[in-house]
């Protein structure tokens, strides 16, 4: 089969890193999208949607965070497969009906998520899982109808509503990038950055390799579900 054509809604505000990460992971044809600069696509002729992290909050009141959560409710209302990771996960969380929070904490760096479901999202990737997270907003009540996949102790790290998937995890970054967002997180302590810094090791790294199957795993689902359009057109 052909690449997947995917619309890319970048959140990142120009972060180098973030085009960089998803394109290296993400085996699909990348039509990418700055959405900060409110540079959404202009139609859903796409064969899936991924949403990018952002340093901004989806509850905030900016013009361009209501029009992508628009956006993204008018593609999950046209059953295209749709992946949001942090920021986006909470778009989507939003966009389906859900709740999204200030935690009154952060969670940054290398921490251990448990599954609570079995979804082919997750396919070959354990029970209990390594990846950097990096976030102060969490996901406080899920969409009706969505199944949550993943959590730590932090709150929801996973869940699902049919062809909508949302990762508040960042199995997309590397050691670059997970040290690049570490030094930004300025209003944290000193130390506390020093020691998330620190446990940037490659063992760390290598753990968290695991969870970037999820990225082959969703390309897949996305060309599951074009497959099955086709058949059905047919």
């Amino acid at each position: 089969m052909n690449r997947p054509r995917l619309a890319f809604l970048d959140a990142s505000h120009g972060d180098d890193n973030t085009s960089r990460n998803f394109r290296r992971e993400l085996d699909a044809d990348l039509v990418e999208f700055d959405v900060t600069d409110d540079h959404l696509p202009s139609h859903f002729d796409f064969d899936g949607v991924v949403v990018t992290g952002s340093s901004s909050s989806v509850y905030w009141d900016d013009e361009w965070i209501t029009n992508l959560v628009s956006w993204v409710a008018d593609a999950d209302d046209r059953d295209l497969p749709i992946l949001g990771v942090c920021f986006g996960h909470q778009v989507l969380a939003a966009a389906l009906g859900g709740t999204v929070d200030d935690m009154d904490d952060f969670e940054l760096g290398y921490s251990e998520i448990s599954r609570t479901a079995d979804d082919d999202l997750f396919a070959g990737i354990a029970d209990r899982f390594t990846v950097f997270t990096s976030h102060g907003d969490v996901v406080t009540e899920l969409p009706p109808g969505a199944d949550l996949l993943a959590e730590n102790e932090y709150g929801v790290h996973a869940f699902r509503r049919d062809h909508a998937l949302g990762v508040q995890f960042h199995p997309e970054y590397d050691v670059t990038t997970a040290e690049a967002i570490a030094r930004e997180k300025d209003f944290l302590p000193d130390e506390r950055i020093q020691a998330v810094i620190d446990d940037i090791t490659p063992e760390n790294y290598d753990a968290a390799c695991e969870a970037k199957r999820l990225f082959d795993n969703f390309v897949a689902y996305v060309d599951r579900v074009q497959s099955e359009t086709v058949e059905s057109a047919a």
